[in-house]
């Protein structure tokens, strides 16, 4: 790879670091090609990014994004998102049905995260649930109400 490439890799994806809140960094030694396929259909449809970079040039862009503090060796993919639970799913998701596929690390808010906290955050609901039990706790008063007034009158239609 000619040094101009390298920048211009180390460069996009010093950007791309800098704007997300979450990598994850996984071994995907012994996959196939559809697997991995699979994968990035995966993180596609949840606006996931996934990549196979050079330990050396992804080193640098992690440091260049004020992420530090995992070792990276061997041959690692990595997943980056924009929502911290959508990034862990995807890896955690992967490596259930994949036993090649291993978490390894990963920065979670720009801070080192090992893989017990990235598989916890993958056990979380998902932004999408959340905004749903929430505006069922909302409604559940007005839910109420709505079946205690119908409940008094059919009372009051009943004693007349």
């Amino acid at each position: 790879m000619l040094k101009s490439k390298k920048a211009e890799v180390i460069e996009q994806l010093t950007d791309s670091f800098a704007n997300t809140t979450a990598v994850v960094i996984c071994d995907y030694k012994g996959l196939t090609v559809g697997q991995l396929e699979e994968l990035r259909k995966a993180a596609r449809a949840k606006d996931t990014s996934v990549q196979v970079v050079k330990n050396t040039l992804a080193t640098i862009a992690l440091n260049n994004a004020d992420m530090s503090g995992v070792e990276i060796k061997d041959t690692n993919i990595f997943i980056w998102s924009d929502d911290v639970i959508a990034a862990a799913k995807i890896a955690a998701d992967f490596a259930k049905t994949n036993d090649k596929f291993v978490i390894k690390a990963g920065y979670l808010d720009k801070e080192p995260a090992d893989v017990a906290k990235i598989e916890a955050f993958a056990k979380l609901p998902g932004r999408d649930e959340l905004l749903g039990m929430l505006a069922a706790t909302w409604m559940a008063p007005v839910t109420n109400l709505a079946i205690g007034i119908d409940a008094l009158r059919k009372k009051k239609e009943e004693e007349a």
